[in-house]
């Protein structure tokens, strides 16, 4: 089986919101809003969203699991679109504003899986704290 790019990234987001055991329904709109607006997706069926994210479920529940999505995802997308999938799996774990273990756990995964310079996930992290904090 082989990825998009995109569909990469959008496996990248599911397992990110799943990994806290679930993905919130606030997770999934934001992972659909990110869709939407983020230019990586231009040109991207949204019609097929909740077929690629009950896809990556499916795959991360089965004999392949969390390493065989992250393989998969990952392999998938090209040196340059790396710190972008980071960043958008930064955005879905801080959207309900707490990161649990286990969501830090899988973003040092992914960071170190890809392969990103502590610097830029650093500025990536900062950002996103920055977008979400509250008066």
């Amino acid at each position: 089986m082989t990825l998009s790019a995109q569909d990469a990234l959008v496996y990248l987001m599911v397992v990110s919101a799943s990994s806290d055991t679930e993905m919130t329904d606030l997770e999934f709109e934001r992972i659909d809003a990110l869709v939407a607006r983020t230019p990586v997706f231009a040109g991207y069926d949204r019609a097929g969203l909740a077929k690629t994210v009950n896809d990556c479920v499916d795959m991360a529940n089965g004999p392949q699991g969390l390493e065989g999505v992250l393989d998969l995802a990952i392999a998938a997308l090209p040196a340059r679109l790396q710190d972008t999938g980071y960043a958008l799996c930064v955005e879905v774990t801080a959207v309900d504003l707490r990161l649990e273990q286990e969501e830090l756990r899988l973003l040092e995964m992914i960071r170190d899986r890809m392969h990103i310079d502590r610097l830029i996930t650093a500025a990536i992290e900062t950002a996103a704290r920055a977008r979400f904090r509250k008066p």
